[in-house]
């Protein structure tokens, strides 16, 4: 459970995910989903019918969870609203649910079967009425009973769901039924016969029984990545004791700063740092690169990944909810319980479909009662009947959120982290995309290559200074030369007045002079002289795609720096498959014109900006924007942060700034740029689906409400079957769910 709490003393909104028990139906969700907003305190609040979750804005000074759980109960569902092992209950529930409709099917298909054969071959065998009432009854009011419980619950609080229609049908037909039974001679009176409608009654019992047993069965394979990312956590840990003794514990039980050991072999339970011993560890489902990674003291280790070789201690640093993987958990969870704006309309569509679909069996029965055909009673009341068994608003309204649960799910095991469904139904749009240099095309690992001092002066002092200046800088460029001195052992000194400039350079003040580190364009905008000597290496080491800075002393440049980022091996694969998707690629860097240049054409970029600083990456997106473009923008910094909120679709590049991900609605996990196509590519194929979805849902409801009025009978005599119509609808919602997980096996 995720908890958000602004920093406002007047509005102090939590939100917060409940499960949600006892759904069937689309318009149950839509029921719950009202029914949340309109508790006292609540600002809003949305349900996924697909994955059963509910998430709730409120004021928590007026309501709370409790509030909650009493009025969802009062129209018949049930929240869990425990903190404690939330999925763990809400798998239990499902299961005990899955149970029920098992049995339910199980017994109402062994009932019904008889009443068909009596009812289809056998009706003139003695007292055949009423063995089919006898063996109805039961499974219409004992198998069936949480139809109608459910169905009067809606209909105390104004609301109706698919229960409704269930109910209505199956047991005016039932009552129908019982009436020819008692009463035969009230029609034998009139010249027409006494029909019963046991067998139609039962057997929608038992074919909405299957239909929601197979629906189940596929609805939980739709949420399988959760559960394979939830496998991935060890159920307990080898606890390290202060006498050093080990203990096995429960994985709940660790705390921050506990010693754990982890032989070969094992999962590491937590995310730490390791304090003695060392190993090579898996980290595929973090990285997605198959080779191992060595582990010695103090390097990361993180939930989830699995250890190979050596064994090791590492101390506990993030546990429970904080740790790396259950924040993967938690950001597929809540993606796969968002909505995309086309699931907007279809709720509204479901929210109304009940009521419209009630008023239509009304006008069928109006309409055939006064049509003056032979047995217009029989008919009228049957093709009402069969109106409300064949009407589906399941089938809409799992036609958009299984589709995207199996596209988010299908993306967490692409390593592909997507936020929200909103993002993953736009990126099929996307035919601009911006991607950061550094830490996105290169591997964001700058090594200095070159130190170069100019003539007649004191390197060692100027290394001192130099190094005590870029350990206060927080930019990359200023690690690589801070990890390069580290290893000259060069004297630590202390300077004065640091001052950052954004995007260009950082200044410093030492022994009352101001010295300077940063790019080549601030060292001009300073009017700092550079020799020739300098200046011939500086173009040299551009051409060279290296980022060069320089080192002055008041207005003198006195070094330059030339540091290398490997380009990527991916980076130009992925920018191929991106330009073949008719996508146009741009590349904006903070870096000088000729080592953007000599990266763009190594990687095939044709459009790029160099010497941009942050603010100026927004503005270039804006541009973009206000042409008409749908742009997305790929980035790993805090520096892209701006950029990547203006984004229509932000991409994130894992190993980047926490900032950076936070922003940004898609994760690449892996450093591996080829995943961007294959997100674009999953976009493509999901929003198709959901197309594919709606198309068969809307069409069986167009087709088949009117077919089962009647519609075809003065033109061939044709009268739908409620039995049919019973196995109909429940197939339709099969269907959806069918084909959302045939994205499972597409290829990316």
């Amino acid at each position: 459970m995720k908890t958000d709490q602004p920093n406002s003393e007047k509005a102090p909104i939590v939100r917060k995910n409940f499960p949600v028990l006892e759904m069937t139906c689309a318009a149950c969700a839509i029921s719950v989903e009202s029914t949340l907003k309109s508790v006292d305190g609540v600002k809003d609040a949305g349900v996924n019918f697909a994955n059963q979750d509910a998430w709730v804005s409120y004021d928590p000074s007026v309501t709370g969870p409790e509030k909650f759980q009493t009025a969802i109960r009062s129209i018949g569902y049930d929240i869990v609203i425990t903190e404690d092992n939330q999925q763990q209950v809400k798998e239990e529930a499902q299961l005990k649910h899955y149970a029920f409709i098992k049995q339910r099917t199980i017994w109402s298909s062994v009932l019904s079967v008889p009443i068909v054969i009596i009812g289809m071959f056998f009706m003139d065998i003695p007292y055949a009425n009423y063995i089919m009432l006898v063996l109805s009854t039961p499974v219409i009011f004992y198998f069936g009973k949480s139809f109608f419980i459910t169905a009067w619950k809606q209909a105390k609080h104004g609301k109706a769901n698919m229960d409704t229609l269930v109910a209505l049908s199956t047991g005016i037909a039932w009552l129908f039924s019982c009436f020819n039974t008692f009463f035969a001679s009230f029609w034998h009176a009139r010249g027409l016969h006494a029909h019963v409608y046991f067998e139609a009654a039962a057997v929608i019992i038992a074919f909405i029984s299957l239909g929601k047993l197979l629906e189940e069965r596929a609805k939980s394979n739709t949420s399988s990545a959760i559960k394979k990312l939830i496998g991935l956590q060890p159920k307990t840990v080898t606890l390290v004791l202060s006498n050093d003794e080990t203990m096995e514990v429960p994985v709940a039980a660790v705390e921050k700063n506990a010693i754990i050991l982890v032989k070969p072999g094992e999962k590491i339970p937590v995310d730490g740092s390791v304090i003695n011993g060392s190993s090579f560890v898996d980290e595929s489902m973090i990285t997605g690169e198959p080779v191992p990674v060595e582990k010695k003291a103090d390097d990361k280790v993180f939930a989830g990944t699995i250890n190979q070789k050596g064994s090791f201690r590492f101390r506990a640093e993030k546990i429970g909810s904080e740790t790396f993987l259950a924040q993967i958990i938690r950001m597929v969870e809540q993606a796969q319980g968002s909505k995309a704006p086309v699931q907007k309309l279809v709720d509204k569509i479901a929210g109304v479909f009940v009521p419209v679909v009630i008023g239509i069996s009304v006008i069928t029965f109006l309409a055939w009662t006064f049509s003056g055909a032979d047995n217009a009673f029989t008919h009228a009341l049957m093709n009402a009947v069969t109106v409300l068994v064949i009407a589906c608003p399941c089938a809409l309204g799992l036609a958009t959120p299984t589709a995207i649960m199996v596209g988010i799910g299908k993306g967490a095991e692409n390593n592909i982290l997507i936020k929200d469904a909103e993002s993953l139904e736009l990126a099929h749009k996307i035919n601009a995309i911006v991607l950061d240099k550094t830490g996105t095309i290169t591997e964001g690992k700058p090594e200095v290559s070159d130190m170069i001092f100019s003539e007649w002066t004191n390197e060692k002092k100027l290394q001192s200074i130099l190094l005590a200046i870029e350990t206060q800088s927080e930019h990359p460029l200023a690690e690589a030369v801070v990890r390069f001195l580290d290893k000259e052992n060069i004297e630590k000194i202390s300077v004065e007045k640091v001052e950052s400039i954004t995007g260009k350079g950082i200044m410093a003040v030492y022994e009352e002079r101001l010295y300077a580190v940063g790019s080549p364009s601030m060292m001009k905008e300073n009017k700092v002289a550079i020799d020739d000597v300098l200046q011939k290496n500086i173009t040299s080491l551009q051409q060279q795609a290296k980022t060069v800075i320089l080192f002055s002393e008041d207005k003198t440049a006195k070094a330059l720096i030339a540091i290398t980022d490997k380009i990527k091996t991916s980076s130009k694969q992925a920018i191929d498959e991106l330009s073949a998707l008719g996508i146009d690629v741009y590349m904006l860097t903070g870096d000088n014109p000729q080592t953007a240049k000599a990266i763009a054409d190594e990687v095939g970029i044709k459009t790029f900006r160099a010497e941009v600083l942050p603010s100026e990456k927004g503005e270039f997106i804006e541009n973009l924007q206000q042409a008409g473009k749908t742009v997305a923008m790929v980035g790993d910094g805090i520096n892209d942060s701006h950029a990547l909120a203006l984004a229509d679709v932000s991409i994130a590049m894992g190993k980047g700034s926490d900032i950076a991900m936070d922003v940004a609605k898609m994760t690449l996990i892996t450093s591996d740029l080829t995943s961007i196509p294959k997100a674009i590519r999953l976009s493509k194929t999901t929003v198709a689906t959901i197309k594919q979805n709606l198309f068969w849902a809307f069409i069986y409801n167009l087709i088949g409400i009117p077919i089962a009025a009647g519609l075809l009978f003065p033109i061939n005599g044709f009268l739908l079957n409620p039995m049919i119509a019973g196995a109909a609808m429940a197939l339709s919602s099969v269907s959806v769910v069918s084909n959302s997980l045939r994205l499972k096996f597409s290829s990316l």
